[in-house]
């Protein structure tokens, strides 16, 4: 992540940022990008170096003693990332760099309250960190994705419309005391956005992330960066109202959202009224996948509704990906279907011109990524490796 001019510091953590692209420098080559004298660089090498972040190699040579390189060690320090839905949890532990190390997926209903779900997160993160042989020492921090806006002062849910009693809940207080590391707290669709940028899209400028699963909702990348809005309610689209649409009641209140339409808990509505065993989104998966031609039919529709809502998205953001994940992106192309039929007779032609309109690339991991991403930037921010590294000091 790009260090900002204001964010600049002159130690050790303005170096780091250099070295975090993973090659490996030799000393002349930093002082030749930094521009800084040959001991200047000397004594921030040893402070990061005392740190853990950074380690000594051997670089090849053609005679003679190889001179050392210094290179980032993603592996010194690990984060924990939740991503936290209507119905599952996920928990992984990722080294700096954003690879996952160990993983675990599990059924959780996200109503039964802050207190048993943050204690199923809580134990699942101790079972990775001991499965891995990782000491608490070696948590960096814990990044979580909630389904519902935050409010990015607190890291507190914001009336969440699908998240009964987690109003003003303090999630970072709580895992913070639990795990003793800093904690982020964001909007799942945008560290979902954040994680499917930075590891599939990274050379694209404008990104649109939407998760269609239980909820509905987008993560928008402008200029490479994640616009929140101003009460981090930016990408809240599964209420805006479908163009022509049915006037199905939303639980928000108001009447024909793309949620009450087009979402998982939509469909499975649908389908149990018309008779058909169902009870999550998965199960609609499932069954478009055996090939039932209702569920099917419903999907495709499903899709017709969201590519409604996006055309308008397209006209005003101008983005050259839209990128479409949850459980309902997985039942194959008919939700995609539907949303390219739709998007691309409405949009402007200008808009649609390099637009491409996917599946997520990330096999449910986006969330995770995303969350792990927001942590490293947070914990090898140059202030806070500079302080990391006054800690090591010898006195």
């Amino acid at each position: 992540m790009a260090v900002s001019p204001t964010s600049r510091t002159t130690g050790p953590g303005e170096l780091l940022q250099i070295l975090r692209d993973g090659a490996p420098r030799a000393r002349a080559d930093l002082v030749a990008v930094t521009g800084h004298a040959r001991t200047t660089i000397g004594s921030r090498i040893d402070a990061l170096l005392r740190t853990g972040l950074v380690r000594t190699e051997a670089a090849s040579s053609t005679g003679g003693r190889p001179p050392s390189v210094y290179v980032f060690d993603p592996g010194a320090r690990v984060v924990l990332a939740v991503d936290l839905g209507a119905v599952h949890l996920s928990v992984a532990v990722l080294d700096l760099a954003g690879t996952v190390l160990a993983e675990e997926r599990t059924v959780c209903d996200i109503a039964e309250g802050p207190d048993p779900v943050l204690a199923h997160v809580n134990e699942l993160g101790q079972q990775l960190l001991d499965r891995l042989g990782r000491p608490a020492t070696d948590l960096a921090g814990v990044g979580i994705g909630v389904p519902g806006p935050v409010q990015q002062t607190t890291g507190r849910p914001i009336t969440p419309p699908i998240m009964p009693h987690w109003d003003g809940v303090d999630i970072k207080g709580i895992l913070g005391r639990q795990f003793g590391v800093p904690v982020l707290v964001d909007n799942d669709v945008d560290l979902m956005a954040l994680g499917e940028h930075g590891a599939v899209y990274p050379e694209v400028s404008h990104l649109l992330f939407v998760k269609v699963a239980t909820g509905i909702g987008a993560g928008i990348i402008a200029n490479r960066t994640l616009v929140r809005g101003t009460d981090g309610a930016a990408g809240d689209l599964g209420h805006v109202a479908v163009p022509g649409g049915r006037a199905e009641l939303c639980h928000c209140g108001n009447s024909g959202c793309l949620e009450a339409v087009a979402s998982g808990g939509a469909l499975v509505r649908a389908l149990r009224a018309a008779g058909e065993e169902v009870a999550t989104s998965a199960d609609v998966v499932d069954l478009v996948r055996r090939g039932d031609q209702r569920a099917t039919a419903l999907l495709r529709d499903a899709g017709r509704d969201l590519g409604a809502v996006l055309a308008g998205c397209v006209n005003l953001l101008n983005p050259s990906a839209i990128v479409i994940g949850g459980v309902l992106a997985q039942a194959g192309e008919h939700l995609l279907a539907g949303a390219r039929e739709v998007v691309y007779r409405r949009s402007l032609p200008l808009a649609t011109k390099q637009l491409r309109i996917v599946t997520a690339s990330t096999a449910g991991r986006a969330g995770l990524l995303g969350a792990g991403r927001v942590v490293a930037d947070h914990v090898l921010a140059p202030a806070a490796v500079d302080a990391l590294a006054a800690a090591q000091t010898p006195v």
